[in-house]
C-alpha cells in the first residue's frame, strides 16, 4: 500500500473541505475546535512528523512546532509541512532508523501513521462543511489497515500515556468487505490483546461489524454505519486516541 500517496490524497481532500467550511466553522467531531484549530493541528502534526522521519532514535522526541494563528498563514504553513513530510518519506528508506513513539524505530512507521492521522481529520473537515460525507469515503484495504493500526498502535499508545481499561470481555471486529476480522481481548487494568480469530465458533461479548470504512470510523469515534451487537460498554471501554 502506498501510504505516502494516501497522505497526499487525504491532505488535499481535507484542505478543500476546510476551505469550503471556512475557518470559523465548528468541528462537531472535535468538540471546542473550529476549522482553524483543525488546520493548525494538522499543520503541526505534519511538520513534526517530517522532523521525526529524519531524527535518530537516540536523539529522542522532536520538539513540537506551533502553527501560525492567521488562517492564510496556517494554510501556507500546512502546505509547506505536508510537502516536506511527503518529500522526506519518499527520499528516506522505510527501513531507515527514525524516532517513533512505538514499535520498530523505522521511518516507514510515519508513512502509515500520517496516512491515517490525515484521513481521520479529513473526515472531520468534511463533516464541518455541514454536508454528510459519502458512506464509502475510504477504500476497503486502506480502511482495514486503519482498523489494524488503531487496535495495534494507537490504542496501546493511549494505555502507555495513562488511560486504563476498566472492563473485561472480548470484542469481535469484522470488516466485511475487506475480509478481515480481529479479536480484541480486554481485561481491567491490563494491556489490550489483539489477535486473529482463534476458532471458527466465535463467542464474543460484543461485535463491531460493517464495511471497513464504517468500522474504521467507529473505532475513531466518528459517525458512520457500523453495526454494534452485544455489550456496547465494552466498545466504549477501548482506549481513545
Amino acid at each position: 500500500m502506498d501510504f505516502v500517496a494516501e497522505i497526499e490524497k487525504q491532505a488535499s481532500a481535507m484542505r478543500s473541505a476546510a476551505v469550503q467550511a471556512g475557518q470559523d466553522a465548528p468541528v462537531p467531531t472535535c468538540p471546542e475546535w473550529t476549522v482553524l484549530d483543525l488546520v493548525r493541528h494538522m499543520a503541526e502534526v505534519h511538520t513534526w512528523a517530517a522532523e521525526a522521519v529524519v531524527t535518530a532514535p537516540v536523539a529522542g522526541r522532536p520538539a513540537w512546532p506551533e502553527a501560525p494563528q492567521d488562517w492564510d498563514e496556517a494554510l501556507a504553513w500546512w502546505d509547506s509541512g505536508s510537502s516536506l513530510l511527503v518529500s522526506r518519506l519518499r527520499s528516506v528508506s522505510p527501513d531507515s532508523p527514525s524516532w517513533t513513539f512505538q514499535g520498530p524505530q523505522r521511518a516507514g512507521f510515519w508513512a502509515r501513521r500520517q496516512a491515517h492521522e490525515t484521513s481521520v481529520h479529513r473526515l472531520d473537515a468534511e463533516i464541518a462543511t455541514g454536508h454528510e460525507p459519502p458512506t464509502l469515503l475510504f477504500g476497503s484495504e486502506f480502511a482495514a489497515d486503519g482498523i489494524d493500526e488503531y487496535l495495534t498502535v494507537m490504542a496501546p499508545r493511549q494505555l502507555e500515556r495513562g488511560q486504563v481499561i476498566e472492563r473485561t470481555g472480548k470484542l469481535l471486529v469484522h470488516a466485511a468487505d475487506a475480509g478481515r476480522t480481529w479479536e480484541v481481548w480486554l481485561a481491567a487494568g491490563e494491556p489490550l490483546v489483539v489477535t486473529g480469530v482463534l476458532d471458527s465458533a466465535v463467542d464474543a461479548d460484543v461485535t463491531l461489524a460493517g464495511t471497513a470504512d464504517a468500522v474504521y470510523r467507529a473505532l475513531w469515534g466518528r459517525p458512520g454505519h457500523a453495526i454494534v451487537t452485544g455489550d456496547e460498554s465494552l466498545l466504549a471501554a477501548l482506549p481513545r486516541a
